[in-house]
């Protein structure tokens, strides 16, 4: 059976513990938290490189369309990535430690099968 493609969403709650920690590191902290998270995050991309189906990419601020129109939201989606694993456990175990938790202030990483659509290596929909 080939690979599946699960989709990960990482949350930060701003108002949760990790978020109220981040928040109380001074500039030198969080500077130093970066020196160490970003090249943990860079190290954590090459070891799953061959997973890696989609890089994804950091979420902005957030518009939610409803019946009664157009409003900003707020939500706790912080960023995803697409990956490529033989089950839904295995592409769990990959987030596990992963540095948006250990060092960065994300709380959570849903991990969820990608359903009903093939896709191209690239994460693209094929025609």
């Amino acid at each position: 059976m080939a690979d599946g493609k699960y989709l990960a969403v990482f949350y930060s709650d701003k108002s949760g513990p990790k978020w109220q920690a981040w928040n109380a590191l001074s500039e030198a902290e969080r500077q130093a938290r970066d020196a160490i998270g970003l090249p943990a995050l860079e190290a954590w991309d090459e070891k799953h490189k061959d997973a890696i189906v989609y890089a994804g990419s950091p979420l902005g601020k957030t518009l939610q369309v409803t019946d009664d129109g157009i409003a900003g939201s707020v939500n706790q989606l912080t960023a995803f990535v697409v990956v490529r694993a033989p089950s839904l456990e295995a592409a769990a175990r990959m987030f596990e430690g992963h540095p948006h938790m250990s060092i960065f202030p994300c709380h959570a990483v849903d991990v969820m099968p990608m359903l009903g659509m093939e896709m191209d290596d690239e994460g693209r929909p094929n025609a």
